[in-house]
């Protein structure tokens, strides 16, 4: 379950990040809500937190496709119990 929460907060977040940084939606949005000034500086924070989501996201996946070692460990019938 934890999986597939860090996997949607990846997914969620590269998507409204993407948006952002691709698009001029934000642009717009400052613009109308007189905060356009917050422009300049935008580039410096999108880009990384772009590239952290996106990460996430890969981080995500590969812990779900890799299976759980700790719960796989099923002892034989026929085996010894530990003294």
């Amino acid at each position: 379950m934890a999986n597939r929460r860090l996997l949607g907060i990846g997914i969620g977040g590269s998507v409204v990040t993407a948006i952002c940084c691709f698009t001029p939606a934000l642009a717009i949005l400052l613009g109308a809500l007189g905060l356009a000034a917050w422009l300049a500086w935008l580039d410096y924070v999108l880009v990384p937190l772009l590239l952290v989501f996106l990460g996430l996201t890969g981080y995500a996946l590969l812990a779900k496709a890799r299976p759980a070692d700790a719960c796989a460990a099923v002892p034989a019938a026929d085996a010894e119990p530990k003294r």
